[in-house]
């Protein structure tokens, strides 16, 4: 058995070198996910495991690792087209699957990498951490939009740290993209309780459940959860292809952690009877929404809620419009402070998503029965956005930069917070606002702030040039994004810029 180091540098070369053959990081990934998945198929079929797995006939590990050339392209793109008509995780690792490595070479050299391992004797940790290296390096390709299937793992850290799941509770997360949110909480239980055999098998098989509508994401989602030893190879898929926002399917969680894809709209395109491409705004007629909108934001933090247990505990990564936007947002907001407790707000500074220009926040609610008065008392908002700058590469968001917030958030004792923010201190970041001083704003607007911005009335204290380049060009993109959904909106609907 190779090194730790040997078979992280090993994975990672060939990245490169198919890299400059030009092959990309996803397809690489895609490719090495079809081709981990095989082998320890391959190695669990055998003993001690002796599992039957119901891979077809001639096209299981054995028949690839011996053959070389067009042979080895050709059987092997008749391989992912066999197992895509599986049932269970092994279909859903393989649906929609594509040779995407030309060269048979290639190819082969990258089979033989894999055949070289024994992957089900090595650990979780180190599976999981040349996974997630893949897959943080693919969310870096901006042209591939991986990214917007990819929460930095800090963030995801932080929310977890104050939700502090429990073990025997469900989660789930309904657009779950790579599965960032559920190894975090898998983590969590793990290094925080100390489990029983009936905990350890229900953590394993029975906590989390998510939907994904892009099979690729969909797919690396799976395997990332398989190599960090979530799920039985053999096992269903907790993983639903199905679009999160259609209907309400009736199923409760304990918690629920997600960050929903951006984009404001939620819509489908179509071909009119000219044979032009149209888009039509989707606006789901949900008896359990409180309003109807084509949102897609507002629609998944509808959504969020009615997939909450009667106390159930949400954390959920939203954009700014969700919290300022009129008519069905300000009816969300409403009812979201009628029937939750809405206790914290914590505003994410640009810079840190892969997506360029996001103002996000995230949202912690827990839910509630039904009452006369609201449940929502007081709203705390913690401003990490005025005078913070993070970019991707030179200043990523680290967990550290959290801490802060962490500690303020007191998840041990939530009743227990102390107002970093006085009128002798106007520089703290954590704030009080009671349901009365929300309510009366106009639009009961969520989109609080108080800080001076630093840059504005200090010239000597400027940032970095290129944090201050970065957030130039984040703010030109995101424009350049909101410019093009209104060009998409009025082409769906037929009218050009000639007649505004």
């Amino acid at each position: 058995m190779s090194s730790e180091s040997s078979i992280v540098s090993k994975v990672w070369n060939f990245a490169n070198v198919l890299r400059d053959d030009g092959v990309s990081y996803g397809d690489y990934l895609e490719q090495l996910t079809y081709l981990l998945f095989l082998k320890m198929v391959d190695e669990f079929s055998k003993p001690p495991y002796n599992r039957k797995i119901g891979v077809p006939e001639g096209y299981d590990w054995e028949s690839l690792v011996n053959k070389r050339g067009a042979e080895l392209d050709t059987h092997y793109s008749k391989m992912l087209r066999e197992l895509a008509n599986t049932k269970g995780i092994l279909g859903q690792i393989f649906v929609k699957s594509q040779n995407k490595i030309q060269d048979p070479a290639k190819l082969f050299k990258v089979i033989d990498m894999v055949d070289k391992e024994k992957w089900s004797m090595m650990g979780a940790d180190l599976k999981g951490k040349i996974y997630e290296g893949l897959l943080e390096k693919n969310a870096e390709d901006t042209k591939s939009g991986a990214g917007q299937y990819f929460t930095p793992r800090a963030l995801i850290k932080a929310m977890v740290a104050c939700v502090q799941p429990e073990p025997m509770k469900t989660i789930s997360d309904p657009a779950c993209g790579t599965g960032g949110f559920f190894l975090a909480s898998y983590d969590y239980i793990i290094e925080n309780y100390d489990l029983n055999r009936d905990q350890k098998e229900f953590l394993k098989n029975r906590t989390f459940f998510g939907n994904e509508i892009v099979a690729n994401t969909r797919r690396l989602c799976l395997m990332n959860m398989f190599l960090h030893n979530i799920g039985e190879i053999d096992g269903e898929t907790f993983v639903s292809s199905a679009d999160a926002l259609v209907a309400d399917e009736g199923k409760r969680y304990d918690y629920v952690l997600a960050n929903p894809p951006f984009g404001k709209k939620s819509s489908m395109t179509f071909t009119n009877e000219e044979g032009e491409q149209e888009r039509e705004d989707l606006v789901y007629n949900r008896q359990d929404f409180w309003a109807s909108t084509s949102n897609k934001q507002l629609n998944f933090l509808q959504h969020i809620r009615t997939l909450l247990k009667e106390n159930g505990v949400a954390a959920v990564v939203l954009p700014d419009n969700v919290l300022f936007e009129g008519g069905a947002g300000e009816t969300v907001r409403k009812q979201l402070m009628q029937s939750t407790e809405l206790h914290t707000i914590l505003r994410l500074p640009t810079g840190i998503f892969y997506r360029p220009g996001v103002k996000a926040n995230v949202l912690f609610f827990d839910n509630r029965p039904g009452a006369r008065d609201p449940w929502t008392k007081d709203v705390w908002i913690y401003d990490y956005r005025t005078n913070v700058h993070h970019t991707l590469k030179k200043k990523p968001l680290q967990f550290e930069d959290m801490q802060d917030f962490i500690s303020c958030y007191n998840p041990s004792n939530r009743n227990n917070r102390n107002e970093t923010w006085s009128e002798e201190n106007p520089e703290g970041r954590w704030r009080k606002f009671t349901y009365d001083d929300i309510i009366t704003r106009d639009k009961t607007n969520l989109d609080i702030f108080w800080l001076k911005d630093e840059s504005l009335a200090d010239l000597d204290n400027l940032p970095d040039p290129d944090i201050l380049a970065n957030e130039i060009i984040e703010n030109m993109e995101a424009g350049l994004e909101s410019f093009r959904e209104v060009m998409e909106t009025l082409n769906g609907k037929g009218v050009s810029l000639t007649e505004i």
